[in-house]
């Protein structure tokens, strides 16, 4: 029985996606019962990267899905509108969605879940988060058992290639970046890369799922990684360290009114040599989950891309048209595939969250002044595990200091204090540490 596929876009995971659903032979059966009924482009003129019949190509993107040829509709076209309304319209036809799509899902997807519930038709997204990595699914089924603790990740291939070669070559970010974009790796605008968006949408999505309720985007503490020095990649190396952008959803307690209480956060991180994600390099992603009672549990594979990215698309559609054979979704939805929630999950206040951190301070080059520092550290109650002298090419000093995990609030009481000294010249760098 033939199921018919509306591809909403046809850039790189489009393209992808159609070109898997072109070659069937060598796959999982029922990729042959899978026809592309319709496509959407933005400009009929455009050489594509595979062939596709002109007369399923429109630019009209309702046109795909309204179309009653259609049964899936596959949205890759990414950005927020139109591809939030076209979801919707697609749920309201009755007919189950795949999306890649992150941004949509990581500030409506409450609203899309609700949708799609109330409407009986599943809402899939393995893409949306790592690429060609499974860890959508596994989280929603085969993790279920546990209470997860800790969801931490390399989500950005990006910035994990530019992390990479600074610590590789001592390299600095500006010119890493230049050959980033160069090499196709990284946006000709790569704010939502390096500033750290790309990573927050992919941690509310994971966040949501591992802790069974939508979580507040806008509410993510977000540091990229635009304003690192080498300078700092290096001394994280002589310490022991690497530095990785990390986005990481902890469960820290329960509310008086059973909410659930979450730190979400992404930021630069300096990671242990030995921790599983520090020998995640280039372009590679992975998703390390903490939980009771599997204990670690480690995703690791390209995080982009068309291949990996389609990969996990036709997934969902397999997913979905396995499930049709059998009889659903009339038949009820699964739980455990149906995108739902079952608690409130509310983020603490970034002052009462607890790490570890690193310091990195311009000072003057004169007797004492550790112990001044040393000193502020302890009236505010804040442990020290490490402090280090740098010595510079001008007439001050570095130093850098590495905490004990101290509440934030207690870290930044310190950190005034130490800025107030008059022989701290500025704090160069502010990172936090595993």
């Amino acid at each position: 029985m033939t199921i018919g596929i509306g591809l909403l876009g046809l850039g790189t995971v489009g393209a992808g996606v159609a070109a898997i659903l072109a070659t069937p032979q060598g796959r999982h059966p029922l990729v042959a019962d899978l026809e592309l009924k319709r496509v959407a482009v933005r400009d009929l003129s455009r050489p594509r990267p595979v062939a596709i019949a002109e007369e399923l190509l429109c630019t009209d993107p309702e046109a795909v899905v309204d179309d009653p040829a259609v049964e899936i509709v596959v949205e890759v076209m990414g950005g927020l509108e139109p591809a939030r309304s076209l979801i919707l319209r697609a749920i309201a036809a009755g007919k189950p969605v795949v999306t890649a799509n992150k941004a949509v899902i990581a500030r409506y997807g409450d609203e899309i879940a609700a949708a799609a519930k109330a409407r009986g038709v599943y809402v899939l997204i393995e893409a949306a988060v790592g690429g060609g990595i499974p860890i959508i699914e596994p989280l929603k089924q085969s993790l279920g058992g546990n209470r997860i603790q800790r969801v931490s990740g390399i989500i950005n291939g990006t910035t994990n290639y530019i992390l990479s070669r600074m610590a590789d070559e001592g390299a600095d970010y500006g010119a890493v970046l230049a050959d980033a974009q160069q090499l196709g790796y990284a946006e000709a605008d790569p704010a939502a890369d390096v500033q750290g968006g790309d990573a927050a949408d992919k941690i509310a999505i994971l966040a949501g799922l591992a802790y069974g309720g939508p979580v507040d985007r806008a509410g993510i503490a977000t540091e990229g990684i635009d304003r690192l020095e080498a300078r700092d990649v290096d001394y994280a190396a002589r310490l022991g360290f690497v530095v990785k952008l990390l986005a990481v959803a902890e469960h820290v307690g329960q509310a008086d009114d059973g909410a659930q209480q979450l730190d979400v956060r992404v930021h630069p991180t300096l990671l242990p040599k030995h921790h599983p994600l520090a020998g995640v390099h280039g372009v590679n992603n992975a998703i390390l989950v903490e939980g009771d009672p599997v204990g670690q549990v480690m995703f690791f594979g390209p995080g982009a891309g068309a291949g990996p990215t389609a990969s996990a698309v036709v997934a969902d559609i397999l997913n979905i048209a396995g499930i049709r054979q059998v009889g659903g979704p009339a038949a009820g939805l699964d739980p455990l595939l149906a995108a739902s929630s079952w608690n409130r999950c509310r983020l603490v206040d970034g002052l009462d969250s607890h790490h570890r951190n690193y310091l990195r301070l311009l000072t003057r080059d004169e007797a004492g002044v550790i112990g001044q520092i040393g000193s502020c550290f302890g009236a505010a109650g804040v442990s020290i595990q490490s402090i280090v002298q740098y010595e510079t090419d001008g007439p001050g000093a570095e130093i850098v200091v590495i905490t004990h995990q101290v509440q934030e609030a207690r870290f930044r009481g310190a950190l005034a204090a130490i800025t107030a000294l008059d022989a701290v010249e500025t704090v160069a760098a502010c990172l936090r540490t595993l």
